[in-house]
């Protein structure tokens, strides 16, 4: 299990790592002597901090450089210092503030005739597209950059962009064209006497061939590198690269003594380096790093010692990045020793770390695949799974009940914080900031919250008395492929091949809940699904008699806390009814939109758009315009694991996730928002369970109470016929909308044409289920 934890947090230690490019970069520049001599005080004596690795000083002292500036009508010095205060925030990780500052260096730029210092701020703005996943844009900034720098002769500056270019490119698994820019990186730095800059492209092109596999070639740019960098005299450039040195011998296969022993010795070479230049940041991470070393060997003592003064160090220069590293190493450490409750605090400070400091995280602090999951999903769940050790041990059932929610409240946090990366905005957490959540539920209610550990099923079962836990024997891993083969089967809507895995994953996930929802006399399920459990509908489960929507009203939520439950308003309903029935940009007609279209507006006088009139200009305006209680949309739709890939097809475009919020939004400020967004033709590739996170939180992106989805695309008749029927039982009040689409997908199990699960069961009721 320790062996795992080299990995962890790994992308984010390389990309402090590579900030050395860029401070080596921004720091050679001078200030010009024609700056305001006050202002020039405050930019040298920045520079001297940021030397030393004192990046919040550095800041300081630059933010007074750039009033003065300003107040003196000096564009080019408030140009500059602009430019080092978003070098300072970068470095400190805090990407949005650098974004912000850079971007206004770059409107300065144009009454400065310095091409050098437009070099350089294109540069860095480059490197922070990046980091917030803008690669695109980051990659055409940077190669203008180096082109610029090239020109004016700025060899420092061309240097590090190709170093920067270069970590774009592996960013993206381009391993090949990694390598070619740090080559010509290191060959350009070679030839100017740029030696530090010289030793970080040899040590990321040792990086670059270790991630593509290449070990042999691994080792011998590593030992290349090793040789560079001990010739660097003591610098803050000099520490992190021995800190990364010491990491990527630590990963390199077939670990012998050998190389562990080198991984060490780099680490202490950098905490040396670290305590003789007085650099607390580049001490923390050098300690940190050699005891998680240790903790491999499973030398918990020394390595508890190490973490300690790690953390320590990093509190005293506020370096946030590797402070929740260390609080994190410590919960593990104390667990491993029996050491349950201080764990326990260790844990909790470390979640509380990393939810301060998640929004000024970069895109590649997350795994190769950009997912928050891979990269601190181990950390909730590791608090959650020691909370749940920690009640089996407590005997008052008000204290197992507080850990039982803690232990909820924990696995939501790390759900908010998926949706947030998969969105790339704060949708989430603006929602949290209108909605109180759930605490107790309505009567004949439950709430099912399943979590996957490696090696069992967790099943938190929420009652209008209170939470019980009940836990599933299965290996994550059986789960997973049973999930997946039930997704597949299910869409094979001419066998029965679906009903095995229906059953095995009933018995998981429902039977032993059975009892007590019995007992209690649940009519409703609410059930927040996790993972792979995402890409199934719950209705399809079997108990070997019947499926599961006949015993239950089910809906789903990406959270309970993310969900503000209320009876659907039955008057002034405003209601607009969007769709294609033709065949547009290569997709196939939908036939029966026309006549589903009609029956909703037979009851509830909706207003249709259809066809030509089905563009993104008249959603537009009839989204800004009205404020709609229902918005429902026949028309193809994809959620894919990249939002910007997910969309719902208009008749001249595709409309995205950012434009849906934009016209939707409106109803965020408004006292009643959209109640209910229903969108009848959509599909989310079977196995992709990033892609079902854009499905799950549709209705919190879009600012709608609740929203009505399917997981695939199914005959647009059936489609139109459960639709109907929904929005007609609908009109009963006496009804919930999870009850409504309860009784509209038992009415097409009563058809034969339809009572196979691939036509009813994809719909999925998300959010609000009243």
């Amino acid at each position: 299990m320790l062996s795992n934890f080299v990995r962890i947090g790994s992308s984010l230690f390389s990309l402090s790592a590579a900030l050395i490019c860029l401070s080596l970069s921004i720091v050679a520049y001078a200030a010009s002597p024609a700056d305001p001599k006050n202002a020039q005080s405050y930019m040298v004596s920045g520079l001297e901090h940021f030397h030393d690795g004192r990046f919040s000083d550095a800041l300081r002292e630059w933010s007074r450089a750039e009033r003065l500036s300003a107040a003196a009508n000096d564009p080019t010095g408030q140009g500059r210092a602009l430019f080092r205060k978003g070098s300072a925030y970068t470095a400190l990780g805090k990407y949005r503030d650098a974004l912000i500052n850079l971007q206004q260096a770059l409107v300065l730029k144009k009454e400065t005739a310095d091409p050098r210092l437009v070099a350089r701020i294109t540069g860095s703005l480059a490197y922070v597209y990046a980091q917030l996943g803008r690669t695109k844009e980051g990659m055409q900034l940077l190669q203008r950059s180096i082109v610029l720098a090239k020109e004016s002769r700025d060899m420092k500056t061309a240097v590090a962009g190709l170093n920067n270019l270069g970590n774009l490119y592996a960013s993206n698994e381009q391993y090949e064209k990694a390598g070619n820019a740090y080559r010509k990186s290191l060959e350009i730095a070679g030839n100017n006497g740029l030696d530090s800059l010289a030793a970080k492209a040899a040590v990321n092109l040792a990086r670059s061939l270790l991630a593509a596999g290449e070990s042999e070639r691994a080792r011998s740019a590593l030992d290349e590198a090793m040789l560079r960098v001990e010739k660097l005299t003591p610098s803050h450039a000099k520490a992190y690269a021995l800190i990364s040195l010491g990491r990527l011998y630590g990963r390199l296969e077939g670990q012998t003594s050998g190389n562990r022993l080198i991984a060490a010795q780099a680490f202490e070479s950098a905490q040396a380096t670290a305590e003789l230049i007085a650099d607390q940041r580049a001490l923390s991470f050098a300690l940190g790093y050699l005891g998680r070393l240790y903790e491999e060997d499973d030398r918990y003592y020394e390595a508890l010692q190490l973490t300690h003064r790690a953390d320590k160090a990093a509190q005293q220069v506020g370096a946030t990045e590797g402070l929740y590293q260390w609080q994190w190493q410590t919960g593990r450490l104390l667990r491993e020793q029996g050491e349950i409750e201080p764990a326990v605090a260790a844990y909790r400070r470390a979640v509380y770390t990393l939810q301060s400091l998640r929004k000024d995280l970069s895109r590649e602090s997350f795994s190769s695949q950009g997912s928050f999951r891979k990269t601190f999903g181990p950390l909730f769940l590791e608090y959650a799974d020691l909370l749940l050790e920690h009640s089996e041990a407590i005997t008052d059932a008000a204290q197992v009940e507080f850990y039982l929610r803690e232990v909820r409240e924990t696995v939501e946090q790390m759900k908010g914080a998926e949706l947030e990366d998969y969105f790339q905005d704060d949708c989430v957490a603006a929602l949290k900031e209108k909605t109180k959540g759930i605490d107790r539920l309505a009567v004949r209610t439950a709430a099912i919250y399943p979590i996957i550990f490696k090696d069992r099923l967790e099943l938190l079962l929420s009652l209008p008395v209170g939470i019980q836990r009940f836990s599933s024997p299965v290996a994550a891993d059986t789960l997973v492929e049973e999930v997946r083969a039930l997704r597949l089967k299910l869409e094979k809507r001419t066998t029965h091949q679906y009903l095995t895995h229906a059953k095995r994953v009933y018995d998981w996930l429902i039977r032993p809940l059975q009892p007590t929802l019995r007992k209690n006399g649940i009519d409703t399920l609410i059930i927040v699904p996790d993972g792979a459990l995402r890409t199934i509908p719950m209705a399809a489960l079997h108990d070997g008699e019947q499926f599961l929507i006949h015993h239950y009203a089910i809906a789903t939520t990406p959270g309970l806390t993310l969900t503000d439950p209320r009876p659907l308003p039955q008057e002034k309903m405003q209601v607009l009814l969007g769709g294609l029935s033709e065949s547009v940009q290569g997709f196939p007609p939908l036939p029966n939109v026309n006549e589903e279209l009609e029956n909703i507006q037979q009851l509830y006088e909706g207003k249709i758009i259809k066809n030509r009139e089905f563009n993104i200009q008249n959603m537009e305006s009839e989204l800004t315009r009205i404020p709609y209680s229902i918005v429902h949309v026949a028309s193809h739709g994809q959620f894919d694991k990249d939002v910007n890939n997910t969309f719902l097809l208009t008749y001249d475009g595709k409309l995205s996730m950012d434009a849906l919020e934009a016209y939707l939004g409106i109803s965020k400020f408004r006292k009643d928002p959209v109640e209910l967004l229903t969108l009848s033709a959509c599909q989310t590739a079977a196995g992709d369970d990033r892609a079902a996170l854009g499905l799950a939180g549709i209705a919190i992106k879009a600012g709608a109470r609740s929203a009505l989805a399917t997981l695939w695309f199914i005959s647009d008749q059936a489609s139109s016929l459960l639709v109907s029927e929904f929005y007609q039982r609908l009109q009963d009040s006496s009804l919930s909308k999870a009850m409504a689409l309860q009784q509209a997908q038992l009415s097409l199990i009563k058809d034969r044409r339809y009572r196979h699960p691939g036509y009813w069961s994809p719909f999925l009721l998300i959010g609000n289920w009243l």
